[in-house]
């Protein structure tokens, strides 16, 4: 069973940056693929980014492309979320995942596996 536990949220101006942390245990963590969703207030919870086994793919969200990077480092265990010029638009929690799936998915119904979710709140 994978455990995962999100960090490094909080509120942050209109501006500016956050990074994200998420660590796993269990498992082998390290052979899973990674993902980053976010849920806001009465919205459907939405892909942001993902990372792949070995860390070289990775995949964006339109909304967050070019201002945000995934990352990890499988010998450290963490995958991380840099995110920069953040907007109002992005207030959310944000939940780190888990999939056995070798592709870079974007859809919740593929993760087995998630943490109990970071807030993100930017204000204007």
């Amino acid at each position: 069973q994978v455990q995962l536990v999100e960090s490094g949220g909080g509120l942050v101006q209109a501006g500016g940056s956050l990074r994200l942390s998420c660590v796993g245990s269990g498992g082998t963590f390290s052979s899973y693929t990674k993902g980053w969703f976010r849920q806001a207030p009465g919205k459907e919870r939405e892909f942001v980014a993902a990372i792949g086994r070995t860390g070289t793919g990775t995949a964006y969200a339109e909304s967050v492309k070019g201002r945000s990077t995934i990352s990890r480092d499988n010998a450290k265990n963490p995958v991380l979320l840099q995110m920069n010029s953040l907007k109002p638009e992005d207030t959310a929690v944000y939940y780190c995942a888990a999939t056995s799936r070798s592709w870079l998915s974007r859809a919740v119904g593929e993760y087995q596996y998630w943490g109990q979710g970071t807030q993100v709140t930017v204000s204007s």
